[in-house]
């Protein structure tokens, strides 16, 4: 074997090498994620509290029919630091929300709760989609309603942040809540979640 083939043969080696190393799956990029709901398991997480009709449907958690009051699946466990990855979709009348950090799993609110809201019809709309409840206004409203959202909502110590379809809508620091649960809420409208994540931090 000449010297030029020698050459050409390890650069086809090394070559081959790194091709194979950058098509290999990133096997710890879920590492540390708690998968809460997914379409497909089971809601053993989670308490239900209020009458909204909770259920596991095509591969997505929904709810769309409920008492007079808002219907919530709240977190068994309770959370201090932590970020959530959530997939949803709601109507443009939807009522819903995400409440992080909650104090009293039975009897959910804004003020014993953080609400990272969703609801494009808010007759205030500085707390309507995107923003904390009482906490962080959000000017001007995103709209939610009528497609796929993701929703990466980071509590640590107390720095509060919120990104709405990779656009952060809330930035703020806050000392009411240290820990508590974590509910999905149904308040009115259609509201699907397709998936659910936490990782504590």
């Amino acid at each position: 074997m000449n010297r030029l083939t020698r050459i050409s043969l390890g650069l086809l080696v090394a070559g081959s090498t790194l091709f194979g190393c950058a098509t290999q799956p990133a096997s710890t990029a879920d590492a540390g994620w708690i998968t809460l709901v997914d379409g497909t398991s089971n809601l053993n997480a989670f308490t239900r509290v209020g009458d909204g009709n909770w259920r596991l449907q095509d591969g997505m958690l929904q709810a769309d029919m409920g008492g007079k009051t808002p219907s919530y699946l709240v977190t068994k466990q309770t959370y201090t630091d932590f970020q959530i990855k959530a997939e949803f979709w709601v109507d443009s009348q939807t009522n819903s929300g995400i409440f992080i950090r909650c104090e009293d799993p039975e009897k959910i609110t804004a003020k014993n709760a953080y609400e990272v809201n969703i609801w494009d019809t808010r007759p205030d709309p500085t707390y309507g989609t995107g923003a904390i409840v009482d906490v962080a206004k959000v000017v001007p409203m995103p709209k939610a309603g009528g497609q796929w959202n993701t929703y990466e909502i980071t509590a640590k110590g107390s720095q509060l942040t919120v990104v709405l379809n990779g656009v952060q809508t809330v930035n703020v620091r806050d000392t009411q809540h240290a820990r508590g649960h974590i509910a999905l809420q149904w308040g009115s409208g259609i509201v699907k979640f397709r998936k659910v994540q936490i990782k504590p931090l």
